[in-house]
C-alpha cells in the first residue's frame, strides 16, 4: 500500500500517534529491537499532543487511514508542557549554531519522530521531515532535537536528511549520552 504524507488534522490521528509511541517506546521494545530499529524516549498525553498539534500540526505518514509514522513539531513555548524535555530547552539557551546563539534563530524542537514497523525502509522518515520543513520554513529557520547516541538508526536517518551534530553531552543521573542536532530549513 502507498504511503502518503499529511499534517495532523484529527483527534483520531493524534490517538494513532499515541499508539505508535507506546509500541515503540524504549520501555516497550526489547534491547535488541531498540538497537536495530530505534526507539522513542518520551511519552505524551493526548491533551499535550492535541495542544501541540493545534499550534503546529505534526507531519504524519499514512497507509490508507492508518498513521504509520509521525514527526512532532514542538514550538519552544511548549517546553513546560513536556517537563522531561525542559533540560534540553535550558541547555539550548547556552548553545550556538553557526557561531550565533540558538536564541538568535527562529527554531522549533523536533518533539519526536517515529516510523512504525510496516513503514520502515520506504522513505517514510525522509518524507515526513521534508513535509515538516516545507510546512514551517516560513516560520522557522532551524529544527533542533537531541538523540540518544545508542539510537544509531535515528542518528543515521537524521544525518541523511541533513541534520548536523552541534553538541554532545552525557546525563549525570542516567549516564545516557546524547547528540544535539540541527537542520537549517
Amino acid at each position: 500500500m502507498e504511503i502518503t504524507f499529511h499534517l495532523v488534522s484529527s483527534d483520531d490521528e493524534i490517538r494513532q500517534i499515541l499508539d505508535l509511541q507506546s509500541a515503540n517506546h524504549v520501555s516497550t521494545v526489547s534491547p535488541e529491537i531498540a538497537a536495530r530499529e530505534g526507539f522513542v524516549t518520551v511519552r505524551h498525553t493526548f491533551d499535550v499532543l492535541k495542544k501541540m498539534n493545534t499550534a503546529a500540526p505534526a507531519a504524519i505518514a499514512k497507509m490508507g487511514d492508518e498513521v504509520v509514522g509521525y514527526c512532532l513539531a514542538m514550538p519552544p513555548d511548549f517546553r513546560s508542557a513536556v517537563p522531561v524535555l525542559d533540560p534540553m530547552f535550558a541547555m539550548l539557551e547556552n548553545l550556538e549554531w553557526e557561531n550565533r546563539p540558538v536564541s538568535d534563530w527562529r527554531w522549533m524542537a523536533m518533539g519526536q519522530v517515529c516510523v512504525g514497523e510496516k513503514a520502515r525502509g520506504r522513505g517514510t522518515f525522509d518524507g515526513m521531515y521534508y513535509l515538516l520543513a516545507e510546512s514551517y520554513r516560513d516560520e522557522y529557520q532551524l529544527i533542533i532535537t537531541e538523540i540518544a547516541t545508542r539510537n544509531t538508526r535515528s542518528l543515521r536517518a537524521h544525518a541523511r536528511v541533513g541534520f548536523e551534530i552541534f553538541h554532545s553531552y552525557t546525563e549525570d543521573l542516567t549516564g545516557e549520552s546524547w547528540e544535539v542536532v540541527a537542520w537549517e530549513i
